[in-house]
């Protein structure tokens, strides 16, 4: 069983104490029970007073379905229009709120174990936010919206955090998302309901299964460790940016999961025109 000390004893060595940490966490990946669960991952961390940041999706529960006005359909978006969407068939999702307590269940446990702190701060992204808990919670959460689904992410930079893979790969790692945009591609755009029951368009990000060859990049800024089954990949969110920044402008091809992801052809060419 891996127990809070397990867990401590890497935050150490992987020089996390203090740092807001970016956390996407597989914890079937430790390959043994967590003494005391998800929780005791999140003690782990912020006892040694990290701030923790995890994504929040929540496609699943408050997406909707392109409507039909062409003003409403940009063009390069990494959709097919012609195909009819599921969200059709579907009643009219509620509109989000930061209190919801709702994600995405394919996220896994811990993100669901964060958001049901007391302390947890969230943002205010219908389809993407982010939730945080520990000292810089909601400084980090503060400026999300619908119209910046990356502004944690920026924040994290600034703060010198760290994002940490816990058992899972870079596909999974948000904070390339952010380095796409830097890179100069722009973000896809997907529908939710506003407050006042308009559907409104929302920044998201990409396809990420291309993300995996970043790694010749990234690999060398890492520190590693390992945990039971699970290695833990901690990167300089700074560093990553720069470094995978620089890789996309130098080969926008580089991130490219297959020939025939439309999400990826489109991200690749720009993203949505007007």
């Amino acid at each position: 069983m891996i127990t809070a000390e397990h867990l401590g004893r890497a935050v150490d060595e992987l020089g996390l104490s203090g740092l807001p940490v970016l956390v996407h966490a597989a914890l079937r990946s430790f390959g043994v029970p967590l003494d005391g669960g998800a929780d005791t991952l999140v003690d782990a961390l912020v006892g040694r007073g990290c701030t923790i940041l995890v994504p929040a999706f929540t496609e699943t529960h408050f997406g909707v379905a392109p409507p039909p006005s062409p003003s409403m359909r940009p063009a390069r978006n990494g959709v097919d229009y012609s195909r009819p969407s599921l969200r059709d068939s579907l009643p009219a999702p509620a509109v989000y709120s930061p209190d919801c307590g709702l994600v995405n269940p394919r996220l896994g446990a811990f993100p669901a174990v964060v958001l049901a702190r007391a302390d947890v701060h969230r943002g205010r992204h219908p389809l993407n936010s982010f939730a945080a808990v520990g000292p810089d919670a909601a400084a980090l959460v503060r400026a999300q919206g619908p119209d910046d689904v990356y502004a944690p992410l920026r924040a994290l930079a600034e703060r010198d955090g760290r994002s940490l893979l816990i058992g899972v790969g870079l596909n999974r790692m948000t904070v390339l998302h952010l380095a796409e945009q830097q890179s100069g591609r722009r973000l896809f755009r997907r529908w939710a309901r506003a407050g006042d029951g308009r559907t409104t368009l929302v920044e998201v990000g990409s396809c990420s299964e291309g993300f995996p060859r970043l790694a010749p990049w990234l690999s060398p800024g890492a520190r590693t460790t390992t945990v039971g089954a699970a290695r833990w990949d901690a990167h300089a969110v700074r560093e990553t940016l720069a470094a995978a920044t620089a890789a996309l402008v130098a080969d926008p091809e580089l991130t490219r999961c297959s020939a025939h992801c439309r999400s990826c052809q489109d991200a690749i060419a720009g993203g949505p025109l007007d």
